[in-house]
């Protein structure tokens, strides 16, 4: 752009320039003495030519200057760090909690609340919001979220970051519950919710061998120096109860299936049985077990199915059996993805980081059908490093034209 604006502004404004303020030589205004400004403009016209001489007088000493500063240019690229946007201090932090799978939500709760008292201790903190719960940001009962409000810079004297370490060496005090935080960005092209600030993906259309190989490429990214507060998205470990039925005991009592579904439907599915209505509002009127029935699966023996001959409980034609099962099962198109986020440890960049990552899924020779990709800011940052060559050779051309322009020669330059 600025190329193209000064071609023309130089065949259009500069002629039109020309014609209206230079003068002949027999104007009587040229032949007062030059002022100050005009000598010192004399003044670098004349450093400049004794210079530009001098250069011309040495021309092989001036190709190996220009030839080391292409070659240092290219050392620069391969050995400088390099990073992406750089990390804002809005005076926000971002949280997510993640707990065992099997937490029930007053557990969680609780949990939750531990940690809002760490983090309203610390000095730096002004205020704070905190939920748990499912819902269309949290997708499972044993994640939570926490937003973080900083004091102004000049009262915490600290930058967000030095304040999220800190509060991440006390918050490891708490146990059972782990909180990943990532300082709240301005500028951002995230296009998922992840626990920090930087993601790596896997997709398998097995979910079975993609929760393996996720499992392991985490546990050796968290052995890597140049990353910390790597967390895996994916949820293998909740607790799943199976209420199994005996249909011929089921059969011989009169009980079919449906009666069955019904039963727990009443006592744990909140079946809305009524709506009340006033005059300026309507109240839903929901169906369900009394909370100490909800505690455990052990009390399904007191929820009773209506027989041919009357009331049975569960337990005379069930049993219960116990298991591991997925919370959720996030996908990328039509497959399976496992999500792995990362932030860039102290004293690395995002450059390091990346090749770093990448150097641990190739050592690991995961299966040919799992795709790994980073996704957000690392996809578009390993995108333009790829680009980069191609940009930096494009600015020594430009500038190798630009300069072929001003001396009306391409030798020169």
């Amino acid at each position: 752009m600025t190329i193209l604006v000064s071609a023309v502004v130089s065949l259009t404004l500069t002629p039109m320039l020309c014609a209206k303020l230079l003068r002949g030589r027999s104007d009587p205004k040229e032949r007062r003495r030059p002022g100050i400004s005009e000598q010192m403009f004399q003044r670098v016209v004349a450093f400049y030519g004794r210079t530009l001489d001098w250069v011309l007088d040495h021309q092989t000493p001036t190709l190996c200057v220009a030839v080391g500063t292409v070659a240092l240019t290219l050392v620069l690229y391969i050995a400088v760090p390099k990073g992406f946007f750089p990390v804002e201090d809005t005076g926000v932090i971002q949280g997510i909690s993640e707990a065992p799978g099997g937490i029930s939500f007053a557990a969680m709760a609780e949990k939750q609340q531990a940690l809002a008292k760490v983090i309203l201790r610390d000095p730096a903190v002004e205020s704070m919001s905190s939920f748990i719960g499912v819902d269309g940001t949290n997708t499972t009962l044993n994640s939570g979220r926490m937003l973080i409000n900083l004091k102004p810079l000049a009262e915490r004297k600290l930058g967000a970051t030095e304040v999220m370490r800190r509060l991440q060496d006390e918050l490891h005090a708490v146990q059972g519950i782990t909180l990943y935080l990532q300082p709240v960005q301005d500028l951002t092209i995230e296009d998922r919710v992840s626990r920090t600030q930087y993601q790596y993906t896997l997709e398998d259309p097995d979910a079975n061998e993609l929760a393996t190989w996720a499992a392991r490429l985490t546990s050796r990214l968290k052995e890597l120096p140049e990353l910390s507060d790597v967390a895996n998205d994916q949820q293998t470990q909740g607790l799943r109860t199976s209420l199994v039925v005996d249909r011929a005991t089921a059969s011989r009592l009169g009980i079919t299936p449906q009666a069955i579904d019904d039963a727990l439907y009443d006592a744990f599915g909140q079946r809305q049985v009524s709506t009340l209505f006033t005059q300026i509002n309507q109240y839903h009127v929901v169906l369900e077990a009394a909370p100490e029935f909800q505690s455990a699966p052990a009390r399904l023996q007191d929820i009773y199915v209506r027989g041919s001959s009357g009331p049975v409980p569960l337990s005379a034609f069930t049993h219960v059996e116990t298991g591991a099962a997925p919370l959720a099962v996030s996908h990328q198109g039509q497959f399976p993805v496992a999500t792995l986020s990362f932030n860039v440890a102290p004293g690395a960049s995002l450059g390091d980081a990346t090749a770093a990552v990448e150097r641990a899924q190739r050592e690991l020779s995961m299966p040919p059908t799992i795709l790994a990709t980073f996704q957000g800011t690392a996809q578009a940052f390993h995108a333009s490093l790829s680009n980069e060559p191609l940009l930096i050779l494009a600015a020594l051309v430009v500038v190798y034209i630009v300069l072929g322009v001003l001396y009306e020669s391409y030798i020169h330059p």
